[in-house]
Order: structure tokens, then C-alpha cells, then sequence
């Protein structure tokens, strides 16, 4: 008898997707799609771009006091949303 070499699905896709240099981008749409769920509806009606470039995820906020508050907890948002992509892909937010 032989032995199988049985894999889960999901560490293929992501294999194949890190080989293909795909996998970064996928996380940080993951992430970005998150917003809404980990800084609450009230927040992303305030919200009008993100984006990602260097580690850093950029948002556009338009009430300047939210905008003040956010920064305040900046930290425990990095933390968060990290942890809804279960991967490193921020470090820092900077609120505009």
C-alpha cells in the first residue's frame, strides 16, 4: 500500500496564490473590507477612502472630532483588524 499525501484545500490556494505574488493583495483587500465590521457603522458612514501603501493603512475621515478620536486608538485598531485577516499586514493607520 502507498501513502497519500492529503492537504487541505485551503493551504493549496493559499500556496499557489503566494507563488503567484498574490497573496498580499488579497489580505489587504480582506482587510480594507473589514473596516465596516471592526470600527463599527457609525465610523465607516464617516468613511471615505482607504488605502494601503507600506504598511500603512490610510483613512479618509470627514468629521475632523472622530477624526481626533480615531487617532487616539490607533493601536487597538491595528490590532484588530490584523487579527480579522489572521496575518501582519498593517502597522500603522494614519488618519486624513
Amino acid at each position: 500500500m502507498f501513502k497519500r499525501d492529503v492537504q487541505q484545500i485551503k493551504d493549496l490556494i493559499m500556496r499557489n496564490l503566494r507563488a503567484q505574488g498574490l497573496e498580499t493583495p488579497l489580505l489587504q483587500k480582506r482587510l480594507i473590507d473589514s473596516w465596516a465590521e471592526v470600527a463599527g457603522n457609525m465610523v465607516a458612514e464617516h468613511t471615505q477612502d482607504l488605502k494601503i501603501r507600506n504598511q500603512t493603512l490610510y483613512v479618509h475621515i470627514n468629521n475632523p472630532a472622530l477624526r481626533a478620536n480615531l487617532s487616539m486608538m490607533r493601536g487597538e485598531l491595528v490590532k484588530k483588524l490584523n487579527e480579522q485577516v489572521s496575518s501582519q499586514v498593517i502597522a500603522d493607520i494614519r488618519f486624513c
